[in-house]
């Protein structure tokens, strides 16, 4: 059920929020309607549109569950970080940001963006500058630089209404995603603990739960600790010598092979790759004649 909570809408995505869909926010200032990430559904976004107005998209980042219906609004204004752009200005960087190298994969992907995403490259936008305060009139909005899961993620506090706006750092039992080319370990820890001290009363999240209007309390810490977790099984299962390949064939992030397979081994690699790559600059692994040891 979507809730309004003052000038704040949530706006509750299909089937709850999970990938491919999210859940949107929608914002009423005094002279401009916007919405965050567009992509809970096409008929909501279509009424949305049609009964309410829309003038401005705001993203909190680039990924495809967050831009999905976002051609439905091509005459209003396309708001999202710098940092964030260039992925929405050509499938290629697009999927170059996700680390797809050429073959089978990077094609099933970009016809997977261009058909079933509607992927048409943005040509421009206004830039959300980090720590911006935006005055909608009824509405102030402060806008959190919220870096890691992708390198400009945004997070946005309505101090008046005591609402945060998490968008990716979404608390599920999952975890954090980081998996991106220019996804970092580092930035999404330090995010998290910012997103925490944030004096909220509502939490708004892009999937699952959504909306808590309870502090999460102890899901911070879990959401942070499954890091550490992931980081514990690959050391765990270095205890010898193991080649990458037998890492990723430990499936030791998503604990079995799961359906379709090109998504899950790809995501497998993606967030391992981030844990090698983490683990080697604190020296706690080694790449030795080709394969990790533990330092």
């Amino acid at each position: 059920m979507d809730v309004q909570l003052g000038k704040v809408r949530f706006i509750r995505g299909e089937n709850e929020g999970k990938y491919p869909f999210n859940h949107s926010v929608y914002l009423e200032g005094e002279d401009c309607r916007i919405v965050i990430d567009p992509s809970c559904g096409l008929q909501k976004l279509s009424d949305l549109k049609q009964k309410d107005g829309v003038d401005q998209v705001w993203l909190s980042h680039w990924h495809e569950d967050h831009i999905r219906y976002v051609n439905l609004f091509t005459d209003c204004t396309l708001w999202i970080s710098e940092r964030d752009f260039p992925p929405l200005t050509d499938i290629n960087v697009f999927l170059d940001w996700y680390g797809l190298k050429e073959g089978v994969l990077r094609e099933l992907w970009e016809k997977e963006m261009l058909e079933k995403n509607n992927y048409r490259p943005k040509k421009e936008a206004r830039f959300i500058k980090d720590d911006e305060i935006i005055d909608l009139g009824s509405l102030a909005v402060q806008v959190i630089a919220t870096p890691g899961h992708t390198p400009g993620h945004l997070s946005f506090f309505f101090p008046n209404e005591e609402i945060l706006f998490l968008g990716d750092y979404d608390l599920t039992s999952f975890g954090p995603w980081y998996g991106d080319l220019y996804s970092s370990i580092d930035q999404t820890i330090k995010s998290i603990h910012k997103l925490k001290a944030i004096p909220a009363r509502r939490w708004i999240a892009s999937h699952n739960t959504g909306l808590f209007e309870k502090n999460p309390g102890k899901l911070w810490d879990d959401y942070e600790n499954v890091i550490y977790q992931r980081e514990e099984k690959i050391l765990n299962f270095l205890d010898e010598p193991k080649t990458l390949e037998e890492i990723l064939s430990a499936w030791l992030i998503y604990g079995k092979p799961r359906e379709p397979k090109e998504f899950f081994e790809f995501s497998e690699r993606a967030l391992v790759g981030k844990h090698i790559e983490y683990l080697e600059k604190r020296k706690k692994i080694t790449l030795d004649r080709n394969k990790y040891v533990k330092i």
